[in-house]
């Protein structure tokens, strides 16, 4: 039985595992949900000092802590720009990484210019404000992503999807315009990639097969894990082997 650890991604927490985990657990592996500072449960936390080095040490915090080793690290969405940094400092500690449909940077980007939603002077700018200690605190990416639903459901039970909108929370918006220390490719280690048709990340799965990382596809939409979680479980079993 194998020990996964999920990452999850902007807007959420580690409860949007829910589904997921019950499947793994049922199977007999040990599931792992940590929640970032700032998001979820941990919402009170938010502050414009946490970014991309507060979460990826939210993540080698728990590796140490759980005494975590020979890890199966599962990142989706935004938990992508995470991931790279964690395999740099805990490293050792895992197996191997499955990207869900996740953002996939280099080293030196800010998420928002990086996936057009803004220019990288203003993104440049706004993180410079926060150093200043002034400017949002949160992004208003769940609110964001609630508007998106009302034009393009997701391919989800309309009840699972309302489950999924009133649980979002913000995101920190450091993490959003922060440039990312370490990117993906730095990443030594084995990476899957499951790629969504219905997605704003296609651009990501470009730079996957860029990077020579194996792209299985998948029918769903970017929130798959929550609206597929049987579908995406089997593709990683799949993987994993």
């Amino acid at each position: 039985m194998a020990t996964y650890l999920l990452m999850h991604g902007g807007g959420m927490g580690g409860w949007t595992w829910k589904f997921m985990r019950e499947i793994l657990e049922a199977k007999g592996h040990k599931v792992f949900t940590p929640t970032f500072t700032g998001f979820g449960e941990r919402v009170h936390l938010i502050g414009r000092d946490v970014g991309n080095e507060t979460h990826v040490t939210d993540i080698v915090n728990v590796l140490h802590y759980e005494d975590l080793t020979d890890v199966i690290l599962v990142a989706h969405s935004y938990a992508g720009t995470v991931a790279p940094g964690v395999l740099a400092q805990a490293g050792d500690r895992i197996r191997r990484v499955i990207y869900l449909d996740a953002i996939i940077p280099h080293a030196g980007e800010r998420i928002a210019s990086l996936l057009g939603f803004a220019s990288e002077e203003e993104m440049a700018g706004l993180d410079a404000m926060l150093d200043a200690g002034e400017g949002p605190i949160g992004s208003g990416v769940h609110e964001q992503q609630r508007a998106m639903a009302k034009e393009h459901p997701h391919m989800m039970d309309r009840d699972r999807e309302q489950w999924l909108l009133d649980h979002l929370s913000d995101q920190p918006m450091r993490a959003t315009c922060c440039l990312i220390p370490v990117g993906a490719e730095s990443i030594k280690h084995p990476v899957d990639y499951i790629a969504a048709k219905n997605t704003i990340m296609t651009a990501m799965h470009d730079r996957a097969r860029a990077l020579g990382w194996p792209v299985h596809d998948h029918p769903g939409d970017h929130a798959f894990n929550v609206g597929d979680p049987e579908g995406v479980c089997d593709i990683i079993a799949k993987i994993v082997g």
